[in-house]
C-alpha cells in the first residue's frame, strides 16, 4: 500500500500554527506543499514559503495578483504530479478554494480548514466553498448550522489556540520572563504581523503609546515584531524625536508572554483578539487599512463587530476603533478605560466560558477527519 500523502497550503503566521496542530498528529503521512516554519517542525516539506500569501486588502490583492495567479497554476500542477490522498486548504480562501476546486476537478479529495467567516462578510462565498471542498473543518461551534443549511459535510473541531492556553495564566512570571517590573502597569501592543498592517496600523499605535506615556509615564509598553523584517520595521517607527517617560520594549516574538504580562492589549483585528481573550486580557481593538480596501470591506461587512472577542460572545465587550476613528486619542482614552481593574474581572469571566468551549483537542479532531477523508 503507498504512503499516505496529505498536501497543505497555510498562509500566514496564524495559518501555519493551525496547520502545525494537525500535522503534529499525521505522523505516518507524507505531507508537502507551501508552509511556514512551525509546519516545517512538524516534518512538512515546503515546496514555497507561506510568506508569499501573507497579503491583506483588496487593494493590496490586486498588486500581488499576478504572482499569486502565477503561484496557484504551478503548485496544482506539481500537486496534482504528486498524488495527495487528500488536500487541506488552511484558511486563505481567496487563494485555496480556487486551487481546491481545481484539484477536485482533477479527482483529489479535498478539505478546507477553517470556515471562511461568511457569517461577517461576502456569503456568496458558500457556493465557491461547495464547488471547492469536499468536507470543510470549523473552528467555532456556530458555524456547523450555517453549512448544515447549505448541505456542505463539514465538522467542528475546536481551536487550537484554546488548547494551547493554559486556564491559568501568571502574569509575574511573564514580566519576569520579559524583565518588566511586576509593580508598574504593562501594556501589550499588537500592531499586526503583515507588514501593511505595520504600515497603516503600528503608527497611530506607537502615537498613542507616546501619548498615554505623557500623562502615566509609570506605564511599561512591550511590542512583540512577529519577524525581523518587521522588528526593524518597528525599530525605525520607534526611533523618532526622544520621548520622556516613555517606556517601550521591542521583543522578537513572544507574543503570548507580552499579552500573558499586560494588564490591557492594544491589538489590530485578527486572530490576535482570540488569543487576547483566552488569556483573559481586557483590549482594544483597531484596525486601518488602505482606503480603498477600507469602503470595498464596509460595503460587505454583515456583523457590527470585527473582532473575533465580540463576535464569538455576542455582545460589545471591547471597544473597536475601525479606520479614521481609529486616532491616537480614542485608542489612549480607551486603554486607560480597560486598565481599570473592575473590567479586568469582569471581562475574565466571559472571556474563561469562551475558552472552555473552544477547547476540544482540535489538532487531534481535524486530523481524525482529514484521515477519515483520506481513506474513504
Amino acid at each position: 500500500m503507498s504512503a499516505l500523502r496529505v498536501g497543505m497550503v497555510a498562509g500566514e503566521t496564524s495559518g501555519d500554527l493551525l496547520a502545525a496542530s494537525v500535522l503534529n498528529h499525521l505522523d505516518a503521512a507524507q505531507t508537502a506543499g507551501i508552509g511556514g516554519p512551525a509546519m516545517k517542525a512538524a516534518g512538512f516539506e515546503a515546496w514555497w514559503p507561506s510568506e508569499m500569501l501573507a497579503v491583506r486588502g483588496y487593494v493590496e490583492v490586486l498588486k500581488a495578483y499576478p504572482k499569486l495567479l502565477v503561484l496557484r497554476r504551478r503548485l496544482a500542477e506539481r500537486m496534482s504530479q504528486w498524488h495527495p490522498s487528500v488536500f487541506v486548504g488552511v484558511d486563505a480562501p481567496d487563494f485555496n478554494l480556487e486551487l481546491e476546486r481545481r484539484l477536485r476537478v482533477a479527482g483529489h479529495r479535498t478539505v478546507h480548514f477553517i470556515g471562511p467567516s461568511i457569517w461577517a462578510w461576502r456569503p456568496e462565498r458558500i457556493e465557491r466553498i461547495r464547488a471547492a471542498a469536499d468536507h470543510v473543518l470549523l473552528l467555532f461551534p456556530f458555524e456547523k448550522a450555517i453549512y448544515d443549511r447549505a448541505g456542505i459535510a463539514a465538522t467542528y473541531v475546536g481551536h487550537p489556540m484554546a488548547d494551547e492556553i493554559d486556564l491559568q495564566v501568571d502574569p509575574g512570571a511573564a514580566r519576569d520572563v520579559l524583565g518588566l517590573d511586576r509593580g508598574r502597569p504593562v501594556v501589550a501592543v499588537l500592531p499586526g504581523s503583515r507588514g501593511s498592517e505595520i504600515q497603516y496600523i503600528a503608527p497611530v499605535f506607537i502615537a498613542t503609546m507616546r501619548l498615554m506615556a505623557r500623562s502615566h509615564p509609570d506605564i511599561q509598553f512591550v511590542i512583540p515584531a512577529a519577524t525581523p523584517h518587521l522588528h526593524r520595521r518597528l525599530q525605525q517607527l520607534l526611533s523618532g524625536p526622544a520621548d520622556s517617560g516613555l517606556t517601550a520594549v521591542l521583543l522578537d516574538g513572544h507574543a503570548r508572554d507580552a499579552i500573558a504580562a499586560s494588564d490591557a492589549v492594544l491589538v489590530a483585528s485578527g486572530t490576535a483578539t482570540l488569543e487576547v481573550a483566552l488569556l483573559r486580557k481586557p483590549m482594544v481593538i483597531a484596525y486601518r487599512m488602505a482606503s480603498l480596501s477600507y469602503r470595498i470591506m464596509r460595503r460587505m461587512q454583515m456583523l457590527p463587530w470585527i473582532g473575533l472577542p465580540n463576535i464569538l460572545c455576542n455582545a460589545s465587550l471591547v471597544p473597536e476603533f475601525i479606520q479614521d476613528a481609529a486616532t491616537p486619542q480614542a485608542l489612549a482614552q480607551a486603554l486607560f478605560e480597560q486598565l481599570d481593574r473592575g473590567r479586568q474581572g469582569e471581562l475574565a469571566d466571559r472571556f474563561e466560558a469562551l475558552h472552555l468551549e473552544l477547547r476540544c483537542e482540535c489538532g487531534h479532531r481535524a486530523a481524525q477527519a482529514v484521515l477519515e477523508i483520506a481513506t474513504a
